[in-house]
């Protein structure tokens, strides 16, 4: 495998955008298809999304896929129909395996004592997807709190599959092949990425500098082949998720 470093705008994604939602996609998604841009190694979705209140996403299925949900400003609302319930705020990971098939929901809604209330912001959250390693399974679902200072000036892994990772500050996710991690970065500050056949490096927010590459704007991101140790540098306060993945999509 050449080793590649392919940098996407974050202009030239593909966007919906309809009264309550604005969504960015970094793949393939829904009705915005494009056989060259569907997956890079066992990434397949990265949709970069901005829910307005009291609205969100209604019950809706999904099957055998691993889905990771960051968010990065606000609150969002997960219901589904294993029973699982519970808001996701930023610094709080988020894992659901579809398994062999769930139903849930997402919105921009708040539980209290006296019952369900809009909240009054958007929220902001990047949705990740990758495929497992087995189809079938049960379904799952998993939140941990990540420690805001763990995610500030170094690489903190967020959710991982990989073994090596056992015993770090992660969700589980169930892909042997694949982790990701985060950063908050102040202006700087400095991380060297791991190196692994694919790497994808998303910047939901702020600005960095890549080594050997230039600057990287809010929305902007690289996939990396057969590559890792590039340096990346904040110019403003930032936040990075990076994807580890030691396998790519069969066929």
């Amino acid at each position: 495998m050449a080793a590649t470093v392919d940098i996407r705008r974050a202009a030239d994604r593909a966007k919906t955008r309809i009264d309550w939602l604005d969504s960015k996609h970094s793949f393939s998604f829904g009705h915005h298809y494009d056989a060259a841009n569907t997956h890079h190694g066992l990434l397949l979705v990265n949709n970069d999304d901005i829910v307005s209140p009291g609205t969100g996403f209604d019950t809706h299925p999904h099957r055998d896929m691993e889905i990771v949900t960051w968010v990065l400003q606000g609150s969002l609302v997960h219901q589904d129909s294993t029973g699982h319930s519970g808001v996701i705020y930023p610094g709080l990971a988020q894992r659901m395996s579809a398994g062999r098939g769930i139903l849930h929901s997402e919105k921009n809604d708040s539980w209290t004592l006296t019952g369900r209330e809009s909240h009054s912001e958007p929220v902001h959250f990047v949705q990740m997807w990758v495929v497992p390693d087995e189809s079938g399974n049960d379904p799952g679902y998993q939140q941990l709190e990540i420690d805001d200072e763990l995610l500030r000036g170094g690489l903190v892994t967020i959710a991982s599959g990989m073994p090596e990772h056992r015993d770090q500050t992660a969700i589980a996710i169930r892909n042997k092949y694949a982790a990701l991690h985060g950063a908050r970065l102040q202006p700087g500050d400095t991380v060297s990425l791991p190196e692994a056949p694919y790497l994808h490096l998303f910047v939901p927010r702020g600005g960095v500098a890549l080594e050997g590459a230039g600057e990287l704007h809010e929305g902007d991101a690289v996939r990396f082949t057969a590559s890792g140790g590039q340096r990346v540098t904040a110019i403003e306060p930032s936040e990075i998720l990076v994807w580890e993945m030691h396998a790519g999509l069969a066929g």
